[in-house]
Formats: structure tokens, sequence, C-alpha cells
């Protein structure tokens, strides 16, 4: 898969005496602009059936000079290519690089989430992937998707998270089962997010979302190995300075604060964890308004994370 010019030349404006039209948006697919409502994916595509697929969650943000950039874009593409190395998957993140921008300027989003693909595609049903076509797309949405602007409340899953040693915490598409049936069940309990806990009371994640917690001022990032290493987390932590260790689940029902961290998340206080509330949110706020500042260019000493579009 790569890029040309004439994949990625805008389609044709209509002649002056023509009726104006909303054109739709565009995905890059394997190589050149696609409707991103067009069938490109036989019934028979692997990833369907298997969830045979890599994903990343990337941001794009309006900067305060009047241009956009998208958000640590290497970090996240290098993650996405170990991934679709255990599938067998041929990713090359120079050419990912372009179509995420590509794809940002075709569609002019400036603030936008932005969704690459990669997946397994027909060729064979069964669970060889060897054999099977391998496929790449980009798709960009002008919305945020997760957590924004709500109250949460938290609930802890019954549900325990995939084990490291069982599928590798990478953002692989049939892992995520683990987190819809978690974030189903806590929508049946009345919350809106759920914590993964594991069977010696610690913490793990959230169904998208790393997690934090304050006590007397002090920021604490939760490690376990079987979470997501976040590329957010990894940010909060060096901006931060905050200390990253394993957390129990009654070390977070006994914290000052808890907030969570992602991608699509961005620095999200929470409300309420089971019967927990936390009132005060002083802390999170403040490192979400320091996360607002770095991701839109306004701090120019976190510049280098940065992708101009």
């Amino acid at each position: 898969m790569s890029l040309s010019d004439a994949d990625l030349v805008a389609p044709a404006r209509e002649t002056e005496s023509a009726s104006p039209r909303v054109v739709p948006p565009q995905v890059w697919f394997d190589g050149r602009f696609v409707a991103a409502d067009s069938d490109r994916a036989p019934l028979t595509t692997h990833a369907m059936h298997y969830g045979s697929g890599v994903f990343e969650g990337i941001r794009a943000y309006a900067t305060s000079d009047g241009g956009s950039a998208v958000f640590r874009l290497p970090e996240h593409l290098e993650r996405m290519r170990k991934g679709c190395e255990l599938l067998g998957i041929a990713f090359d993140v120079d050419v990912a690089t372009q179509a995420t921008l590509a794809v940002l300027r075709q569609n002019g989003h400036r603030d936008a989430y932005v969704r690459p693909l990669a997946w397994c595609g027909t060729g064979s049903i069964g669970l060889d992937v060897s054999s099977v076509d391998k496929h790449l797309m980009v798709a960009t949405f002008p919305t945020n998707v997760h957590l924004s602007g709500e109250k949460v409340k938290l609930g802890t899953s019954s549900w325990r998270r995939n084990p490291a040693t069982s599928l590798p915490p990478l953002k692989l598409c049939g892992a995520y089962v683990n987190s819809i049936l978690a974030k189903h069940e806590a929508k049946q309990r009345g919350c809106n997010e759920a914590l993964f806990v594991d069977e010696q009371g610690r913490v793990v994640e959230c169904t998208g979302a790393n997690v934090f917690m304050v006590r007397g001022g002090h920021i604490t990032a939760v490690e376990h190995r079987d979470a997501l290493a976040g590329i957010t987390r990894d940010t909060i932590v060096a901006l931060t300075g905050a200390e990253s260790r394993q957390v129990r689940h009654d070390e977070l029902l006994d914290a000052d604060e808890v907030f969570v961290v992602g991608t699509a998340a961005e620095v999200t206080p929470i409300d309420e964890l089971d019967d927990r509330t936390y009132p005060d949110q002083r802390v999170g706020r403040e490192v979400a308004e320091l996360y607002r500042r770095v991701v839109r260019g306004e701090d120019p000493r976190h510049a280098r994370w940065l992708t101009r579009v």
C-alpha cells in the first residue's frame, strides 16, 4: 500500500451551473480515497468473523495558531505496527502517517478523532491468516466519542480484563469484546463506564481509559501488566511527574479524586465509583486544562508531540 499523487486527488468540483451537493466524508482505503459509506468489505471478511484486525484511536486538534496537528502520531502508529506484526499484517508507518494527514486535509477536519484500521480480508475462513489478503484504512470523525461532557459514574465490573498472558495489551480488534461486555454491564447498572479489577483486587483500567488517583495532592498513575500502555497516560505522567504503581481497589475508594485518561476521554474526572462520590475534582480539572494547552499547541515546550497537518 502506497500513496501517489493520483490517489490523493480531491473529487472534481461541481460546475458553477450545477446544484451544490454535500460531499460525504472520505476514507483513505488501500491507497486512495473512497466515500466513508461505500461497500468495501465482503461478508466473508476474516476480521468480521474473528476480529483479526488492529486499530488505533488518535486525535487531531485545532491549534492556537490557526492550524491543526495530530497528537503523538508516531507513538500511536508504532503501537499499531506492533499489533500488526503479531497478526502478520505488513504495516508501513510512513504510509499510515501520510494517509492520516491526507484524510484530515481531504475532510477538512481540524478537531477530529482519527481511526486507522488494518485487518485481514478474504481468502480463507479458517484461523490461519497467512494467505488472507490484508487492508488498511484511515477514517476521521469530527466528534469526541468517549465520556465527553458527561457526569461520569464508574462501576466495578464483574468481568476480568484479558490477561496479558493470553492477549497482549495492544489494540487488537477482537480483544475489545471484553470491553464491550463490561460496558454493556455497566450501562445496565446505571453507570456510564466500567472499571476492571483483577482477582487480587488490584485496579487494571477502564474499558477504554487508564486510571489515576489523587490523595493529599499526590497524583498516582495506576500500573498493571494487563492494562494498555496508554499514550495519554504516558503524557500525563510526563507532564505531572505522577508516581506509577499498582493500586488496590480500596485505595481508589479512599482517594480524594479519581480521573481517567485516554485519547478519546482526554482527562476526565470521575464523579462516582460504585457508591463513593468525589466532590473535589480540583487536581483533575487542573490536569485536564494542562493537557488541553499541550494538545492545542499552547505550550511550546511540548511542540515535539504535535505533527502538523
